[in-house]
């Protein structure tokens, strides 16, 4: 199962209707807990990781936490389409105890949906990314993991083409490619078109080209995001050349996310674009495939700002309290101690948010080639999402992303050019319609 992707909730896509916070379980804050002796109640956990149900991950971790917290019993729901099946269940008020904060809902919703969790003066000095959840000074949502952005790739399959450097430019990205198809016999990119939730994660990109964290900010004032020269055009530009040059699986219409991994794994594909959150699953796809996980690699945007690649860090879904949970408390205790004390962010190989937390060994490649980190600003989302809306493009949905492939493919008409013109048209529309 995939994880959630990191950007903040689309304006483009259905806004939950708001239930009314009062009812039981009330609105108070979930506190944390003092004695974890004082703690009881049965709390349901909803998760998007039906992987980790399967295989036992998450049974583990709830026997861990009752050994600190006796007197709760931790239950987890699994939902195939996370975000789907919770938007239709929090039009209700049983949505569990603690959930992932669905990327449907805008951050200003989040107080009538979910209970305080402090003050984001004091929870900022532990965690980080907690800006993403704040509405007047308090945090609604916490993350478990940060995610860097980049290729996963096979580093087998790389260095069977002869290529032992990361590229660093779109073009050079392109030709290492055509490498993999013409001395590998693998399928060097894989879209996973089909199931559409993997072309979003190209937005995710932005501020790698230009290495500037303002670069989504940004986007409430450029007239022109797909003009050359911008990263959204870059990024964009990258995704189209390497589906028209025929470097990707034969028939996109019939990619599987699940089945990508084992193709990657086995090496027979060469990369994905995906979060640091997938290095983990591919590697365990390697292993299972009888391969060496060793294998699976992580490289940045090919695009280089002072000699230096860049990597845009998100947060990954924020955990989040049911404001009309009985057991406030008990969901609490059981977010501060998953993020804190149960170690899944390392067994991921993920990016803790617990601040001053050493990055994980995947990443470490990143730290010896001296990729630049940097956090992505929010100060001007709203506006974003408001252009994205009114546009009707939908930079964090899929299917903008879906149409490009189609037409770089040749299952639709027109060209790179006249599809970023026209992206370009409604989005300078959009904007002079929201600025008045």
């Amino acid at each position: 199962m995939r994880r959630g992707w990191m950007a903040v909730a689309a304006a483009t896509m259905t806004v939950l209707t708001a239930c009314s916070s009062s009812g039981s379980g009330g609105s108070a804050e979930a506190t944390a807990p003092g004695d974890p002796a004082g703690v009881t109640g049965e709390i349901t956990v909803l998760t998007n990781r039906t992987d980790q149900i399967s295989d036992g991950t998450l049974k583990k971790y709830a026997a861990e936490f009752a050994k600190v917290y006796p007197g709760v019993t931790v239950k987890f729901e699994g939902l195939t389409d996370y975000e789907g099946e919770t938007k239709i269940r929090m039009n209700t008020e049983n949505y569990g105890d603690v959930l992932l904060i669905p990327n449907s809902l805008s951050v200003s919703q989040y107080p009538t949906f979910f209970a305080p969790l402090g003050n984001s003066s004091e929870l900022s000095e532990k965690f980080d990314y907690t800006d993403h959840a704040t509405v007047s000074d308090k945090v609604y949502g916490l993350a478990n993991i940060g995610v860097a952005n980049g290729f996963v790739y096979n580093k087998a399959v790389w260095a069977q083409a002869g290529i032992t450097e990361w590229p660093t430019t779109p073009a050079q990205f392109v030709e290492d490619l055509k490498a993999v198809k013409a001395r590998t016999g693998a399928t060097p990119y894989y879209t996973n078109y089909k199931d559409g939730w993997p072309l979003t994660n190209w937005t995710n990109a932005l501020g790698s080209p230009s290495c500037d964290f303002k670069a989504h900010d940004a986007l409430a004032t450029t007239a022109e995001p797909w003009a050359a020269g911008k990263d959204m055009y870059a990024i964009d530009k990258l995704l189209f050349d390497v589906v028209h040059e025929k470097l990707t699986e034969a028939d996109p219409t019939t990619s599987n996310w699940e089945q990508s991994k084992t193709l990657i794994g086995s090496g027979k594909v060469g990369s994905m674009w995906l979060g640091s959150w997938a290095i983990s699953q591919m590697q365990a796809a390697a292993k299972a495939a009888g391969q060496d996980p060793a294998n699976i690699g992580f490289m940045p945007f090919p695009a280089q700002v002072d000699g230096h690649f860049c990597s845009v860090l998100r947060p990954d879904y924020q955990y989040a309290v049911n404001v009309h949970s009985k057991h406030k408390e008990a969901a609490r205790a059981w977010i501060d101690w998953f993020l804190t004390k149960s170690g899944s962010a390392a067994a991921e190989g993920s990016i803790s948010a617990v601040k001053g937390t050493e990055l994980p060994a995947t990443l470490q490649p990143f730290k010896e080639k001296s990729v630049r980190f940097i956090p992505e600003a929010q100060e001007r989302t709203a506006e974003v999402n408001k252009i994205d809306k009114a546009s009707e493009i939908g930079i964090t949905a899929q299917d903008y992303r879906q149409r490009l492939v189609d037409v770089a493919r040749g299952s639709a008409g027109g060209g790179a050019e006249s599809f970023f013109k026209d992206l370009n048209k409604k989005w300078s529309e959009a904007q002079q319609t929201i600025g008045g």
